[in-house]
């Protein structure tokens, strides 16, 4: 099962935004789904904190402020090799 790896804070609208795609996209394609509070560690708010959110699947960031549902759907249905 792919892991969808959603970086983002709280009180970020655009953080928001991203979570009801991601969501919206989970229920047809199932996948675990991981938050990560980027203002609760300061290396992650260093490497994140201006482009929030960030959108990983399996490690691979694909998506910046913000997510593209067909896009993401496609990114976990893909059989893995």
């Amino acid at each position: 099962m792919r892991l969808v790896t959603l970086y983002g804070k709280p009180g970020c609208c655009l953080c928001d935004d991203a979570r009801e795609v991601v969501l919206s996209v989970r229920q047809s394609t199932p996948f675990a789904l991981e938050e990560v509070d980027v203002s609760l560690d300061s290396a992650l708010h260093r490497q994140y904190g201006e482009r929030i959110p960030v959108v990983a699947v399996d490690g691979e960031e694909l998506f910046e402020y913000h997510v593209d549902p067909d896009a993401l759907a496609d990114s976990v249905s893909r059989v893995e090799t």
